[in-house]
């Protein structure tokens, strides 16, 4: 093992690595979420919209792109979630003292859900890649796009995912509790993201909030807007 492995090495053990490969993974994250909304709102558009972006996803790099973005998110949720855990575990041995514990009590309800909360996204985001990247449970074949018969209809597969019935009912509901999580995460995670890379000062820690806040709220919205939508037949 040479000098430069065991400096990586002692960095990862140590506390300040762990929150700041929590801090860089949560940003790309925060930064993903933005981009992947942007795009999925595009099904207020209609079909020929929303299927020339999932195409130009697809073959962006002769269809290479999609699966390195796709392995490198996966590799991002692994590593915060990782991080986070060996954090936590770190912080519960670290409560023997009492003055420690009285600041336990004193955390926030989502900080202190943040472990639940990020491995319930862990999950849906499994999930959710079975069912519309994977497609366990749907045939290329069934889902032609009526305005170009060459092109597949992603916009009637997330019609299909969503649409009334009872299973697509459950799923909407797990979709909801997932982006409640989600944001509970996010509205105090992008504030210690600002904080860990020492972008956070008692003059700006209102504005920090506020902005932390307001983006949980439109991810949010904007995320159960569309199952929503779809289920009760708003979008077809």
């Amino acid at each position: 093992m040479n000098a430069l492995t065991r400096a990586a090495t002692a960095y990862w053990q140590s506390s300040i690595g762990k929150k700041l490969i929590v801090a860089i993974t949560g940003l790309a994250m925060v930064l993903f979420l933005a981009g992947h909304l942007t795009g999925n709102l595009l099904i207020y558009a209609g079909r020929e919209a929303f299927n020339e972006y999932a195409e130009f996803l697809h073959n962006a790099g002769h269809g290479a792109l999609i699966w390195v973005a796709r392995i490198g998110l996966l590799v991002v949720v692994v590593l915060h979630v990782w991080a986070t855990i060996l954090l936590t575990r770190e912080n519960k041995a670290a409560r023997k003292h009492e003055y420690e514990y009285q600041a336990t009590i004193q955390a926030s309800k989502s900080s202190r859900l943040m472990i639940w909360s990020g491995t319930t996204i862990l999950a849906f985001i499994i999930f959710h890649l079975l069912h519309f990247t994977v497609r366990v449970t749907y045939n290329d074949a069934d889902f032609v796009d009526p305005l170009n018969p060459e092109r597949f209809d992603a916009y009637g597969m997330v019609i299909r995912g969503f649409e009334a019935g009872f299973f697509n009912f459950i799923v909407v509901v797990f979709y909801i509790i997932a982006m409640t999580c989600l944001c509970s995460h996010l509205s105090h995670g992008v504030g210690s993201i600002f904080q860990t890379l020492g972008l956070r000062s008692k003059k700006a820690q209102g504005l920090i909030h506020k902005i932390s806040v307001g983006y949980a709220v439109a991810i949010y919205l904007g995320f159960i807007s569309i199952p929503i939508a779809i289920f009760l037949g708003f979008v077809k």
